[in-house]
């Protein structure tokens, strides 16, 4: 008992020794203003090079989608981190595919269509633009090298706001790559599909 009084007894002088300055300090919180700054504005502009932690980007055409002469990138990068698994495009092209589709439903097809034909529900029920969604199967965009895509997705497009807060930038090139694959699924030629998948079309020669 004696022992467990002595400790009680400590105990109690060691919080008596803590003032609750040491946890309730001046500080600002978001958008008070500030005295210690010459405009008066606790919001600051972040010094100009600042990157956000884990958001580093180098000029990698991985992050770019354009070569070190400004090129378009021609060719998926070999290797992209997808739902948290490295995938290699060259081996499982399936998997980033797979991918490409779930984003490209959520954040796309809103306005370029599920077939990617600019005939999304939005343009469908009445979206009035100078220039509408975009059809990827016009000759001049299946024509365009793969990095176009990455590059409008990061950038945006006339009207089209960018998409890299909602994509991550390997996620920009799983949606390039499906829609690579929706341009090819309305331009390839049945007579190049094996005998039971042109029966599948309904004998397409």
């Amino acid at each position: 008992m004696k022992l467990r009084s002595l400790a009680m007894v400590a105990a109690g002088l060691a919080l008596a020794g803590c003032h609750t300055d040491m946890w309730v300090q001046p500080r600002v919180k978001n958008y008070q203003p500030s005295e210690f700054f010459a405009d008066k504005s606790g919001a600051r502009t972040p010094p100009a090079g600042t990157v956000p932690r884990g958001k580093a980007r180098t000029d990698d055409p991985k992050y770019t989608g354009r070569t070190a002469d400004g090129k378009l990138v021609a060719e998926l990068p070999a290797m992209l981190t997808l739902d948290g698994l490295a995938v290699d495009t060259r081996t499982d092209l399936a998997k980033v595919l797979r991918v490409g589709k779930d984003r490209f439903t959520a954040q796309c097809s809103h306005c370029h269509g599920a077939a990617g034909d600019g005939q999304g529900m939005i343009t469908k029920r009445g979206l009035v633009l100078r220039r509408p969604p975009a059809s990827y199967h016009t000759d001049r965009l299946r024509k365009m090298p793969i990095g176009h895509f990455y590059d409008v997705m990061t950038n945006g497009f006339g009207t089209m706001y960018s998409a890299k807060d909602r994509l991550d930038p390997d996620e920009r090139w799983a949606v390039a790559a499906y829609i690579r694959a929706l341009q090819f699924s309305q331009a390839a030629d049945p007579s190049l599909l094996p005998a039971e998948e042109r029966a599948k079309l309904g004998g397409a020669n």
